[in-house]
């Protein structure tokens, strides 16, 4: 299992691990009203707190966050990830794109890389996203994911919505 982050590749996208200088972006996305879905807005305690998780995760369970960058610009786009810990009821993929990057496949590029990692490397039986019931756009990335609605999941805000994704 690693213990550090990892690079993938796709057709489109580098998934490389996050660096400093990723975070003003991170943090300018968490502190949007786009944030709604993940709790936000939030503020720079909140945000960098979030951000150091992402890059902890690597160490304590073999997994975490990678940031999306576009293979022919070199442009980070967003992040995605597995999360884990405390907050997190199971092993979460979850996805994240910047403003002005939605709706050209680079979220289901980018979750389908990772998750096929995951179950493929941590040998994992399953998956779930956690989302806010009015993320049309997130709920149809987990569609594409082949993810399918999981009712009766535990979740830490009663309101998400929780899709599944069996190996």
């Amino acid at each position: 299992m690693p213990s550090a982050p990892i690079t993938l590749r796709t057709p489109r996208l580098l998934l490389r691990p996050q660096t400093a200088a990723d975070f003003p972006a991170y943090r300018a996305f968490l502190a949007s009203p786009r944030a709604v879905g993940l709790g936000g807005p939030f503020d720079l305690r909140a945000a960098w707190g979030m951000f150091c998780h992402d890059q902890a995760c690597w160490q304590f369970f073999g997994h975490g966050a990678l940031m999306i960058e576009r293979a022919d610009t070199g442009q980070c786009i967003g992040q995605v990830g597995i999360n884990d810990g405390p907050l997190f009821p199971e092993k979460e993929l979850g996805w994240l794109l910047y403003d002005g990057h939605e709706g050209n496949g680079h979220a289901t590029e980018a979750a389908t890389a990772m998750r096929d990692w995951a179950f493929g490397t941590l040998d994992l039986a399953t998956l779930v996203s956690y989302m806010s019931a009015n993320n049309a756009a997130s709920a149809g990335v987990a569609r594409r994911l082949g993810g399918v609605l999981d009712a009766t999941a535990v979740r830490s805000d009663p309101g998400d919505q929780v899709y599944r994704y069996p190996r």
